[in-house]
């Protein structure tokens, strides 16, 4: 009897003791905020996935996930340390960075340009040369915009040629329906939700159709906060690495977990969209140094298109817009 009850007390000690250290661990665990690009869908499900799993608080992350305004206002808020991370696109945050904007991206998502243009056939529009005069409707803060002189002058139109109009991610398919805008810019993720509401009368134009493969979405880091707190990035970097490996092995679990924390989404147009995001993520680099690699001549190749299409682009070392530093090489996308 005095044995149990010696064994018991031993196990209420060590229990004691096991509750004592993960409640430290979750006092030590550090606030972290990544604003997101825009509205959260589904190539933003790993992160919810791992924060649901608990593996950025095992790594002493106490990670937020904020709703978006689009890639330049992530980057500003990145940047003026309002966020120590966030996701936006490569080339919108290597012209902040440019500008002064002290951003550093630490992991690639997707490997390709997700950019594209939406129109409509019957109102006359048979390609990009036909938008001079017509409206373009998309979010002030649209990486889109940013990027529109890049794709004007690419395919031979005055980037002054056209009119830009505020529309809310939500509401650019009905804009367009109602024909209140003649364009809309949009990621390739929901392509075929476009493809089942216009059917043949839907008009699209990838941007890396026409050379403009730059890269896309990436994961930025404030410049200080990866000075002062390498650790802390490294370990974001890899349990985000590892949530997206599990998803594209199988997306399912990822999108619960995103469905489960945001309202309004339908799961059948999610998977959808991580099919077409997986073909966004891979390319030689992500399948054969890491998943989230960066190659540094293609980031030196989208930093010399800033400076061919846009005015005023200070030099820089477009090597110091990016690290692959804190990525796992063990961990990569697999060969299609």
């Amino acid at each position: 009897m005095a044995k149990a009850e010696a064994a018991a007390s031993r196990r209420a000690v060590l229990g004691g003791l096991a509750a004592a250290a993960i409640l430290g661990r979750a006092r030590a665990a550090e606030p972290v905020n990544l604003v997101l690009n825009w509205t959260p869908t589904a190539d933003h499900a790993p992160y919810y996935y791992a924060k649901a799993q608990g593996w950025y608080e095992q790594a002493g992350i106490d990670l937020t996930i904020e709703t978006g305004r689009g890639s330049g206002a992530a980057a500003q808020r990145v940047a003026a340390g309002g966020a120590q991370l966030g996701i936006a696109d490569m080339a919108t945050a290597m012209l902040a960075r440019s500008r002064g904007s002290k951003l550093v991206a630490v992991m690639v998502v997707y490997a390709n340009s997700p950019q594209g243009f939406y129109w409509l056939k019957s109102s006359g529009i048979g390609g990009p040369r036909d938008f001079a005069g017509r409206s373009i409707g998309n979010p002030p803060g649209d990486a889109s915009r940013v990027m529109w002189p890049a794709f004007a002058k690419t395919v031979g139109i005055d980037p002054a040629s056209v009119r830009f109009v505020n529309v809310s991610p939500q509401a650019k398919m009905q804009a367009l329906r109602s024909r209140s805008i003649d364009i809309t810019s949009d990621f390739y993720n929901e392509h075929d939700l476009k493809l089942r509401l216009f059917g043949d009368d839907l008009g699209f134009l990838a941007w890396r159709e026409i050379g403009l493969n730059t890269y896309g979405n990436s994961i930025l880091a404030n410049e200080e906060v990866l000075r002062a707190k390498p650790k802390l990035v490294e370990d974001f970097v890899r349990v985000s690495q590892r949530a997206f490996a599990a998803a594209v092995q199988d997306v399912g679990p990822a999108l619960r977990a995103l469905l489960a924390a945001v309202s309004g989404l339908d799961e059948a147009n999610q998977r959808d969209q991580w099919r077409r995001i997986l073909e966004l993520m891979r390319d030689p680099t992500t399948e054969t140094v890491a998943l989230g690699a960066f190659k540094p001549e293609r980031v030196a190749a989208d930093y010399e298109l800033l400076r061919t299409y846009f005015e005023n682009v200070p030099a820089m070392q477009p090597e110091a817009a990016f690290t692959n530093r804190f990525l796992d090489t063990a961990i990569r996308m697999p060969a299609a």
